[in-house]
């Protein structure tokens, strides 16, 4: 039996990711439905223009022209921050990926990433920082859940280009 605080489960590699439609950044929108015959990588992070987040994001942004060009892999980031702090954070560090604001928190409740946290004592709810490797079908290929920022992207990356090679 779940609890309030347990997360959704997750669908298990090979089975289809649920669906999701956000506003991004630069005035773009993302969707399931229009990323279809294309894998992508989903990233879910904690907040726009913190430390953490910063590092995550300039390393996919590093990452990109190997991923985007060798592996055609769309990379999107997503947060519940509302567009404004996400356009700032984009470009204030040169973001060329589409971050996306669930503002209404459908998407990362969906992903089972809206989790309750604690610091200093203080429980709280916030996004558990979380990669998902999704198939040009639209199914699962990888999970990573608790992700610490060191050596993710090159794990992703490691990924991405087994799902290439077909293994």
């Amino acid at each position: 039996m779940m609890n309030e605080t347990s997360p959704p489960v997750f669908p298990e590699p090979g089975a289809p990711v649920p669906d999701f439609d956000m506003e991004a950044s630069h005035d773009r929108h993302v969707s399931l439905s229009a990323l279809r015959g294309k894998p992508f990588v989903l990233y879910f992070y904690p907040k726009a223009n913190t430390s953490g987040c910063t590092k995550e994001a300039c390393g996919f942004q590093e990452a990109l022209s190997d991923l985007g060009k060798e592996d055609g892999i769309t990379v999107i980031g997503v947060s519940r921050d509302a567009m404004p702090a996400i356009e700032k954070f984009a470009d204030a560090q040169n973001l060329s990926f589409p971050l996306a604001s669930d503002a209404t928190g459908a998407v990362t409740e969906a992903y089972g990433v809206w989790i309750e946290k604690s610091m200093y004592g203080r429980t709280y709810m916030g996004i558990e920082r979380a990669t998902f490797l999704v198939d040009a079908q639209g199914r699962l290929v990888q999970a990573w859940r608790k992700v610490k920022v060191t050596g993710h992207v090159a794990a992703v990356m490691k990924a991405v280009h087994a799902l290439r090679a077909g293994k």
